[in-house]
C-alpha cells in the first residue's frame, strides 16, 4: 500500500517508523517530511498546508491511505478534500478540527457539555477586554483564539503584563488573524498531563499519558518552546484520574462534538491539569502532540495501521489498542538559542551501536549529510521497564548523537521522578 503522512517534524518521524513495523505499508511519502527522514520515507517538497498540491500528489500517486498529523491542515480541510478524491485519511474533518482551531469555540463546548474546565469569558473588542482586566484576578491567562504554532498562550503574572498580551494579539497581531479575538481564563494550579486518544466519534481509547516540558531551560525556567522533552507515562495520572478523565472529559467530549454535527475521528488531544478540585481541560488539540507522540508511540504494542484504520472505519471498539507496562523519555536536541535567535547548518551524526530511537524534526541534505535545520533538530527516545531506567538510558544514549551548536536540558523527567519518591515516602 501506498501511505501518505502530510508533515515534516519529528512527530512525523515517529508516526512513519510506527507505520513501518506493518509490510502492508510498503511506500510511504512524506509531505514535506526532512532531510533527517529520508531513509524512512520518500519526501516530497511540499507544504503541509499546500492542501491544492497534496491532493494532486495523491491523486497522481494512487495515495491508498493518509495521515494528516498536522493542525494547520486538518484545520483547513486536508481530510476533506483527500476523501472528496476517494482517499481514506486517518484525522478529524474541518468542522471537527475546529476543537483546536478555534479556542473560543472548545471553551464554550465545554460549558454548554459541562466538561470541566477554567472559567473564562471571550472578546473580540479590544477595549471591553482591556476594560475587564481592570477587575479580573491576576494571575490570568490570555490566549489567541485561533493556531499560533503553539505560543498562542500567556500567563500573566500582573494586570499590566495581562493588557500587554491583549495588545499584543490584538493590536500589534503578533499571530496574525488568530489573535483578532481572545480568550481570558482562569489561572489553574496543579500537574499538568497530557492525554493524546484514538476516537472514531463513537468509542475513545486514551493512549499512555504523557508529561512535556515546555521551558527551554532547566526547572522549567525560560521562553516557552514547542517542547523540550517528555516522558511516559506521567505518574500523576493515577488509575482513580484516569477513570474520572474517561467519565467526565473524554467520552462526554466525544459526544459532545458528535450532537453538535462535528464527529470527530481521529487522534484528539486531552491537555489536563490535576487540580485540587479534580482534572480539568487547558486545551484540546486535533491532533498527536509533539513530542508526546514520540513517547507514546515506541510504547504502543499494538499495530499503528490497523489502529489508524479501525478510527476511519468506525470500527475502534473491534479493534486491540494495547501499549507495554514500560517507560518511554524523549530527550530533544535543539540548537542552542531556541526558541530564540540560533544557528543552523551543522552536520548532524549519530554513533553506531546507539540503542534508542531518533526522531528527527528539523534537518535538511545536502551533499549527502544531514544537517540541522531548525530550533528543534531532533528527539532522543529510549525506552526501559522503569521511567528512572529510561530517563537514565536517553540521557546516556543522546551523547551519541552529534551537531555543533546543539543544546538539551538536562532535567527532563526530574519532576515526574521527585513527585514519584515523594509518593512513595
Amino acid at each position: 500500500m501506498k501511505i501518505l503522512v502530510v508533515g515534516g517534524g519529528g512527530r512525523e518521524h515517529a508516526i512513519i517508523k510506527k507505520l513501518k513495523e506493518n509490510p502492508l505499508c510498503s511506500e510511504i511519502y512524506a509531505l514535506p517530511g526532512n532531510g533527517g527522514m529520508a531513509n524512512d520515507a520518500t519526501c516530497v517538497a511540499i507544504g503541509a498546508k499546500d492542501i491544492d498540491k497534496i491532493v494532486e500528489f495523491a491523486v497522481d500517486n494512487k495515495i491508498d491511505y493518509a495521515v494528516v498529523a498536522p493542525d494547520d491542515p486538518l484545520v483547513l480541510g486536508c481530510v476533506d478534500r483527500l476523501n472528496e478524491v476517494g482517499i481514506p485519511c486517518f484525522g478529524p474533518k474541518a468542522n471537527a478540527a475546529i476543537i483546536e482551531g478555534s479556542k473560543s469555540f472548545a471553551k464554550n463546548l465545554m460549558k454548554k457539555y459541562g466538561i470541566p474546565t477554567a472559567t473564562y469569558e471571550v472578546f473580540d473588542d479590544m477595549e471591553k477586554a482591556l476594560s475587564y482586566l481592570d477587575t479580573a484576578a491576576i494571575p490570568t491567562v490570555i490566549k489567541a483564539d485561533g493556531l499560533a504554532l503553539g505560543k498562542g498562550v500567556v500567563i500573566a503574572e500582573t494586570r499590566e503584563d495581562a493588557k500587554e498580551a491583549v495588545r499584543s494579539m490584538m493590536e500589534d497581531k503578533i499571530f496574525g488573524e488568530s489573535g483578532s479575538s481572545v480568550v481570558i481564563e482562569e489561572f489553574l494550579t496543579g500537574p499538568e498531563v497530557s492525554v493524546l486518544s484514538f476516537t472514531d466519534g463513537e468509542t475513545v481509547v486514551p493512549m499512555v499519558s504523557s508529561m512535556d516540558h515546555k521551558r527551554a531551560l532547566d526547572g522549567d525556567k525560560g521562553l516557552n518552546t514547542g517542547g523540550m522533552g517528555t516522558i511516559a507515562p506521567n505518574p500523576v495520572y493515577t488509575d482513580a484520574v484516569a477513570a474520572e478523565c474517561m467519565e467526565k472529559i473524554f467520552v462526554p467530549t466525544i459526544r459532545a462534538m458528535k450532537a453538535e454535527g462535528r464527529e470527530f475521528r481521529g487522534c484528539l488531544y486531552f491537555g489536563l491539569m490535576i487540580t485540587e478540585n479534580g482534572p480539568k481541560v487547558i486545551e484540546y488539540n486535533c491532533r498527536f502532540g509533539d513530542p508526546e507522540t514520540q513517547v507514546v508511540l515506541p510504547l504502543l504494542e499494538s499495530d499503528l495501521f490497523t489502529v489508524m484504520k479501525a478510527v476511519t472505519e468506525g470500527k475502534l471498539s473491534e479493534t486491540e489498542v494495547k501499549f507495554s507496562e514500560g517507560s518511554a523519555c524523549c530527550i530533544v536536541k535543539a540548537s542552542n538559542g531556541y526558541p530564540g535567535k540560533y544557528e543552523t547548518g551543522y552536520e548532524i551524526t549519530v554513533d553506531d551501536g546507539i540503542e534508542a530511537e531518533v526522531y528527527v524534526a528539523g534537518a535538511k541534505l545536502a551533499d549527502g549529510k544531514v544537517l540541522s535545520a531548525g530550533g528543534r533538530v531532533l528527539g532522543v527516545v529510549a525506552k526501559a521497564d522503569n521511567l528512572e531506567d529510561a530517563v537514565a538510558k536517553a540521557y546516556a544514549e543522546s551523547e551519541k548523537v552529534h551537531f555543533a551548536n546543539a543544546y538539551q536540558r538536562s532535567d527532563i523527567g526530574k519532576k515526574a521522578l521527585d513527585f514519584m519518591k515523594g509518593k512513595a515516602n
